[in-house]
């Protein structure tokens, strides 16, 4: 069959001659009588089917709706007084288009009208044939004008070009086309009754088009010369009388850049756009339609052409369910939210645009029709950008940013569009995103509602109930604080105007190492948001506030789904005055692993843009080349170096001579030589004793009397304030306390006892203890929110026995909650005394993240393996060692002090590569602007600077936070009980998104399980009601018992430990050799490589990735 296209603008022409042929119908033909319809069926569905009842209704006329098997919940079925089901088992659309039971329909319920809507079957000529065959009228032209109007061929010209293309070529195939560069789309409406009466109702430029299809109409054509204007209607007319045409229709031309008009086609019907020309003339179509189907003229009507006048300008978008940002792929699913764009000059018409409405893929992706009205063409688009603004429809995708950035197109308000428009203009493309704040959040509480908290749960204890209680803060800016000197006189000056300090300065840890070590590293930024400006005005004579870095930086985007980034600009803003410390782990940066150089380097240079000030560089192994990396990265950034010297052992003790007093200050020595502004003495388990503090810190004062020496402890013994006193009085220049609620056990020192003991003397801090006690007593009421991860749930006090295993502060707590969640709670004991075993296994370490970690999993394997250190080191070469383990043997966190144990390493390691010197030195750079492409394609949104780095230290958890704020966002402005555990049922509470916007949101119920495995949860959002569907994650899983392994079957492999399966190394049929790893198992960030013990062939395996196996579950078989 010949095929006429348009390409660029290329025109089918044919129709016009062959219609030429016609005679002209008479007006007196034939004598007609007038017969009013009683009941009209729609053969159609959607908007143009509620389109036509409502004119119906105006009428006084009976409505019928048919649908489709998909379409039983469609809005259309029940906007009619009666519907009926038809094409039972045809496919979607196949069900509209199948005449026989459209009919038959018809003629049981006794219609008298159809109308065909658009699309579908409305031009048909045997459709309207069929009608009128069955005796019902058919609402449009006769059947013999659809079939010449529908006929867009010429069948003997295309039968002679076919032969002389078939012989010449050996393929008949044939393109009709005109080329016409950049033209308009013009289109006139025309309607003619049974009587030879044929009107225009003028233009509708419909040049707005993406592939051809509509996207946008206008009514008139804006800048139309009316001498154009006139012979676009006029020629309409004539081809219209040529047919005899009756009822409506439109006659569709292209306009070049000269003036010149192109027939294309004719369309005998209804169309999508009928609604523009019906605002600015005030003539119903659809009532004219129905009337002439009755056989009523168009004067009888008052339809007279010198009476259709150009009232204004119209405007109609077609708000589709589809993603501009995916190539306007038809999104669907369940509208969860829908709000309309209401108000003077808006018109509607929609069908599916509700709450609840489910968006199918069978049809048409048009969700709603929004007509605008104005006195001109200006007006028309400021009133539909305006309503589009107004529109909110979650659940499903929408077309709508890409129509607002249509509407605010300068050469679209310009009224100067052409059918290249939306090529020519890629910046509609840029798509601002919908926020759909309100949504996500009732998704989230759904969430928890329904499944239980988002992040892991190490005990069940319920928030406090209660919030706590933010002192009053004065009007006004803070007073002057460090961060002034330092701001104003740079590093060197800052560290000049520490040391030459009168009194003792303190660093404040609550807002990171404090609650990092008593309550999980879980405490939100919405509560250190709450007491940030109290601290500004109230402790502005502090040397620091350590609030970023360490294990914060994993925390925040893992387990409570916020940006570190943004917690220390938001921070930054509240609190100006007071610098900022952050830990930086030297070439690990804030990561567990080495990185390239150049990672480490931007990663410091964006710290400080964000308003880092301090950087307290360490490394685990106090290997210096890991070290001088992070200083030169930290300097490099321009921000204050504070070199810190990781401490264990004891210097008072003559037996300990491995970390020695010569030790320490060799160490000193080096980091003076490489420029460090501040040094610091890192106590991470609180080793330090009051008669090494002297020691060490005079001695270090006594070497380096010009530089601030910062001392760390943590006050797991119980000594931590006497330490720190001690440390003073030999000379320190800072020291590291808590606020007192959020002090001692793992954490600081308290910061009010420090105050109240120098109080009066030369080391006074001039901290006033008043503010200390507001400040404790709103830690105290912060800390009630955090209960599930408070280490008082499974400690309820320090220990002395630091001294002996020398667990560092933060590690003490997570050791306890790791040991309670692999249900080695009552073997805490042995966990410790298998610390002490395995540091001294791995040739005593200095013990800080990542070297303290492990020390911690080596031992917990021991633990969860009944092994020794006699057993583990002689079975060595047959163990599945923790990675982590692995790893540091390998070399992957540098050179420990005295070199790697042997013969512990050659057997663990057997051939597996070394890594000779600093780790990092080796890795080639990456290339950041690659990965932020990357993310850009994945994530589909602004990037920031930060966002690339959080993803190249952390990839996965950067993406999984993405995604899950996608999803959930923004959970910010949830208070921490909110957050934790959700709302109770009949719960009422307030949710402030941004100043001045605040939700007022009321849990109302949850119901029962559905079929699919959710559970609908209600909710009353701003006084109206709201429904999220939830996937119940408990009820959904399926009876499950897995085989254990056998001990004394020597091929069966079991998981030496609870965890989940992230990585399959082999597949059944594979040859392993001993000691090649087998698979990775991970459980509270600690991973394990399970090897094989023996050579063969796997068998059978029997897990998959991302299975949660229990102890000795069976992994795989080897024969």
């Amino acid at each position: 069959m010949l095929k006429f296209r348009i390409i660029r603008g290329g025109l089918r022409l044919l129709g016009i001659r062959r219609a030429s042929t016609v005679p002209a119908a008479s007006p007196h033909a034939r004598r007609l009588e007038y017969k009013p319809i009683k009941k009209v069926m729609v053969a159609n569905r959607g908007e143009i089917a509620i389109r036509v009842f409502r004119a119906c209704t105006e009428l006084g006329i009976r409505t019928v709706a048919i649908y489709s098997e998909q379409d039983t919940g469609q809005m259309h079925r029940q906007k009619a007084d009666e519907a009926y089901l038809i094409g039972r088992g045809l496919a979607p659309v196949q069900a509209y288009l199948h005449i026989p039971d459209i009919i038959k329909v018809a003629k049981e319920n006794n219609v008298d009208a159809v109308h065909p809507g658009y699309g579908f079957l409305s031009e048909r000529a045997d459709f309207a044939q069929a009608c009128q065959d069955a005796g019902v009228r058919f609402i449009g032209p006769s059947p013999e004008v659809v079939r010449k109007m529908g006929d867009k061929e010429l069948e003997e010209n295309y039968n002679r070009a076919y032969s002389e293309a078939l012989a010449a070529f050996g393929n008949g195939a044939l393109f009709v086309e005109k080329f016409i560069e950049k033209p308009r789309h013009i289109e006139v409406q025309i309607l003619g009754d049974q009587y030879g009466n044929i009107l225009h109702l003028y233009e509708r430029d419909c040049s707005i088009q993406r592939r051809h299809q509509k996207v946008v109409e206008i009514a008139p054509a804006a800048h139309l010369d009316p001498q154009l204007r006139a012979r676009l209607t006029s020629d309409s007319v004539k081809l219209a009388k040529q047919v005899g045409y009756e009822n409506a229709g439109t006659v569709e031309f292209l306009v070049d850049k000269h003036g010149k008009h192109y027939f294309i086609e004719v369309n005998s019907r209804l169309q999508v756009e009928h609604t523009v020309t019906e605002e600015i003339t005030d003539v119903d179509l659809v009532h004219a339609q129905i009337h002439v189907a009755e056989g009523r003229s168009l004067p009888d009507l008052g339809l007279r052409q010198e009476n259709i006048r150009i009232n204004g300008c119209a405007i109609q978008c077609r708000v589709t369910t589809e993603d501009p940002a995916r190539s306007f792929q038809p999104d669907t699913g369940r509208i969860e939210v829908f709000r309309s764009g209401e108000g003077m000059g808006i018109r509607l018409d929609n069908a599916s645009a509700f709450q609840g409405a489910v968006i199918s893929p069978h049809y048409d992706s048009l969700l709603v029709k929004v007509i605008a009205h104005g006195k001109d063409h200006p007006t028309a688009a400021t009133k539909m950008s305006r309503a589009l603004a107004e529109f909110r429809v979650r659940g499903v995708k929408t077309n709508i940013p890409f129509l607002q950035n249509v509407l605010n197109n300068q050469q679209f308000l310009a009224g100067t569009v052409d059918t290249q428009f939306i090529d020519e203009n890629p910046e509609l493309f840029q798509l601002r995103p919908a926020q759909n704040r309100a949504q996500k959040l009732l998704h989230y509480l759904g969430h928890v509602m329904v499944n239980g908290p988002t992040t892991p749960i190490p005990v069940k204890a319920s928030p406090s109930p209660t919030d706590p209680i933010v002192p009053a803060v004065p009007i006004g800016p803070p007073p002057a604080g460090f961060r002034d000197i330092l701001l104003r006189e740079g590093p060197e000056g800052f560290a000049r105007a520490v040391r030459n300090h009168q009194g003792l300065l303190l660093m404040d840890t609550t807002f990171r190492d404090a609650h990092q070590s008593l309550l999980a590293t879980r405490v939100r930024t919405h509560d250190l948001k709450k007491i940030a400006p109290y601290v500004a005005h109230n402790f502005s004579k502090l040397f620091s506030i350590e609030n970023w870095g360490g294990a914060t930086f994993d925390v925040a985007m893992r387990f409570l789904y916020e940006c570190p980034w943004r917690r220390l600009q938001e921070l930054r803003e509240l609190i100006p005055n007071i610098p900022f410390q952050m830990l930086l782990r030297g070439a690990n940066a804030v990561g567990y692993t080495n990185y390239p150089d150049n990672v480490v380097f931007k990663f410091c240079e964006v710290a400080k843009e964000n308003g880092m000030d301090v950087f307290r560089v360490f490394d685990s192994l106090n290997y210096m080349p890991n070290l001088l990396l992070g200083m030169e990265a930290a300097g490099n950034a321009g921000g204050v170096v504070e070199a810190a010297i990781s401490y264990t052992g004891d210097v008072a003790d003559p037996s300990r001579t491995k970390y020695s007093l010569q030790y320490y200050m060799g160490l000193a020595e080096e980091l003076v030589r490489a420029g460090t502004h501040i040094l610091c003495i890192k106590d991470m388990a609180g080793l330090l004793k009051p008669t090494a503090c002297t020691m060490l810190v005079r001695s270090l004062r006594d070497r380096f009397p010009d530089l601030p020496l910062h001392i760390h402890t943590h006050d797991t013994s119980g000594a931590g304030v006497a330490a720190m006193l001690a440390c003073a009085q030999a000379g320190a220049d800072v020291v590291d306390v808590a606020a007192d609620s959020m002090s001692g056990m793992t954490s600081q020192p308290s910061m009010g006892a420090l105050v109240a003991c120098t109080r009066g003397t030369p080391m006074d801090t001039g901290v006033l203890l008043e503010s200390v006690f507001d400040y404790s007593e709103y830690w105290e009421g912060a800390r009630g929110l955090y209960a599930a991860f408070d280490c008082t749930a499974t400690m309820k006090s320090g220990n002395s026995d630091v001294y002996e295993n020398e667990i560092p502060g933060g590690q003490y707590t997570n050791l306890h909650f790791q040991a309670h969640s692999m249900g080695l709670g009552s073997k805490f004991k042995e966990v410790k005394k298998a610390y002490v075993e395995a540091n001294q296994m791995l040739g005593d370490l200095i013990k800080v993240t990542p070297s303290s970690k492990i020390v911690g999993d080596l031992a917990q394997f021991m633990v969860q393996n009944g092994l020794s250190r006699a057993e583990a080191e002689a079975q060595a070469e047959e163990l599945s060692f923790p990675r982590s383990v692995v790893e540091f043997l390998q070399g992957y966190i540098g050179i420990p002090h005295g070199g790697f144990p042997e013969p512990l390493r050659s057997k663990v390691l057997k051939d597996l590569p070394r890594v000779e010197g600093r780790p990092g030195a080796s890795l080639p750079p990456l290339d950041l602007q690659l990965l932020e492409k990357e993310l850009i394609e994945r994530h589909g949104e602004e990037v920031t600077p930060e966002d690339v780095l959080s993803a190249a230290i952390y990839p996965d958890v950067f993406a999984h936070f993405k995604d899950f704020t996608a999803t959930f966002g923004p959970l910010d402005s949830l208070n921490t009980r909110l957050f934790l555990q959700g709302p109770k049922i009949a719960e009422e509470f307030e949710v402030e998104l941004e100043r001045g916007k605040t939700l007022h949101i009321k849990a109302l119920a949850i119901s029962d399980l559905n079929r699919a495995g959710q559970r609908q949860v209600f909710f009353e959002l701003n006084g109206q009601l709201r429904s999220i569907l939830v996937k119940d994650t408990q009820a959904m899983k399926e009876m499950h018992f897995h085989p254990k392994a056998l001990k004394d079957v020597k091929g069966q492999i079991g998981a030496p430990m609870p965890g989940k399966v992230i990585d399959i190394k082999v597949a059944a049929g594979a040859k392993v050799a001993k000691g090649q790893p087998l698979c990775v198992l991970s459980a509270m960030k600690m991973e394990t490589v399970v090897t094989s013990p023996m050579e063969g062939t796997v068998r059978k395996v029997h897990v998959t990735t991302d299975m949660t196996l229990e102890g000795d579950d069976l992994i795989l078989e080897i024969e």
